[in-house]
């Protein structure tokens, strides 16, 4: 197989076992998604039921990642990783059991979200940190965008499994508790089987800083090393701001295909399977590529191809231009998210790489935040003008950033 082979990543060893662990976690979080999403509005009835569960995921985790990446850079990697998914195992492993037998309450969903974010947070900078560290430079963005495209894959055939497999558990009118907890144990499986093959990566990511430092100081030193470096600076506000405003096509894809285009529960289903092929696509060509110069512009142009995109699909009235532009959006979103992540690891050095990744991860928790003001647009002027004005938003947002750090436009080679 050449070196430049599609799958150079996989030929290293330690990164077949990695990529291979994070394919299982990958689709058990899709999975647990969409079965706990079932049971919890077949408990309560209730849309604000499932976005308290989403905020106990989603608040830990984003306080803990600055934990986890001072954790990240103090001790092995490896053992953070294992740690953490095996204790995520055992959690859903009980979950699972409390669901079989009719003994779960909405509280239980409440609680394993909190524990289920704060030790995600724990293990994520870990997990995205010792991906340089296991494969060369020249491999990054290679790796990079198999991993991307692995979680693709997930939130495309996860659900449908998730899916398929309560409707088959449910046959002879089992209870959602019977099927939804057989759900939870294949989940808990996929998770054991994630924390098994990661005990076969070699490398252990032990830190190059051994200074006794504390973990106070060790934080304030990854948040001064951010703000002076301005490209990695630059990096981070890009992979917020524009992403920001380039997801709105995400969560009013629902009010989009009710209001624009007249969709059904099928045509939402069909518009979200394109979407979701099209990043798949966008990952899959940007792991084909090369160690290719001028990633700067390539960054800088996929995010305006994703701008418009998004205003095309805007204003487009029928199912058929709706799947094709949306797949085009996802398509360049997928692109520019997984280069932005390969330049920030690329820019960041290794002694500082896991604090570095955990302030990146609290930034995109509070993602949602910035959502706001397109839902309020979509609420007086209609959807297609709220995703016009986040297609605007995301290139003039990209436009004052590449003005502010014009050494983004610059990010060429792995060195």
């Amino acid at each position: 197989m050449s070196e430049n082979s599609f799958f150079k990543s996989l030929l290293i060893r330690d990164f077949q076992f990695l990529w291979i662990a994070s394919t299982c976690s990958a689709f058990a979080m899709q999975m647990r998604s969409i079965a706990q999403g079932w049971l919890i509005y077949d408990l309560t009835s209730s849309p604000l039921a499932l976005t308290w569960v989403m905020l106990s995921f989603i608040v830990p985790s984003a306080i803990f990642s600055l934990v986890g990446g001072v954790v990240a850079d103090r001790v092995s990697k490896k053992n953070i990783m294992i740690y953490s998914q095996l204790i995520n195992a055992i959690a859903t492993f009980f979950l699972a059991y409390i669901v079989f037998v009719g003994e779960v309450t909405f509280e239980h969903f409440i609680y394993f979200g909190i524990l289920n974010g704060a030790v995600g947070s724990l293990s994520m900078p870990a997990n995205f940190s010792i991906v340089p560290e296991i494969v060369r430079k020249e491999n990054l963005i290679n790796a990079t965008a198999l991993q991307t495209s692995t979680f693709n894959l997930s939130s495309i055939v996860g659900p449908i499994l998730a899916g398929s497999l309560i409707a088959f558990f449910s046959i002879g009118e089992k209870s959602s508790y019977y099927s939804v907890g057989l759900v939870f144990f294949v989940i808990t499986s996929l998770l054991f089987i994630a924390t098994f093959l990661t005990l076969f990566i070699k490398h252990h990511g032990k830190p190059e800083n051994t200074s006794n430092t504390s973990s106070l100081e060790d934080f304030k030193e990854g948040f001064n090393f951010v703000w002076n470096e301005k490209t990695i600076l630059g990096l981070m506000l890009m992979s917020l701001l524009p992403s920001a405003f380039g997801k709105a096509s995400n969560f009013l894809l629902p009010a989009f295909n009710q209001d624009v285009i007249s969709g059904g529960p099928e045509e939402l289903g069909i518009l979200s399977a394109g979407m979701g092929v099209g990043a798949l696509i966008g990952s899959l060509l940007l792991a084909n590529l090369s160690d290719f110069k001028r990633k700067g512009k390539l960054m800088l142009g996929t995010a305006y191809g994703w701008a418009l995109a998004i205003l095309t699909f805007a204003f487009t009235g029928s199912l058929i231009m709706a799947i094709l532009f949306g797949a085009v959006a996802a398509f360049f979103g997928s692109m520019f998210g997984a280069l932005n992540m390969s330049l920030i690891q690329l820019q960041a050095p290794q002694y500082i790489r896991g604090r570095v990744i955990s302030l990146l991860i609290v930034m995109s928790g509070v993602m949602p935040l910035a959502v706001a003001p397109i839902g309020g647009v979509a609420e007086y002027l209609g959807v297609s003008s709220a995703l016009a004005f986040a297609a605007i938003m995301l290139g003039l947002s990209v436009w004052i950033l590449n003005s502010l750090f014009p050494s983004l436009l610059r990010i060429s080679s792995s060195s």
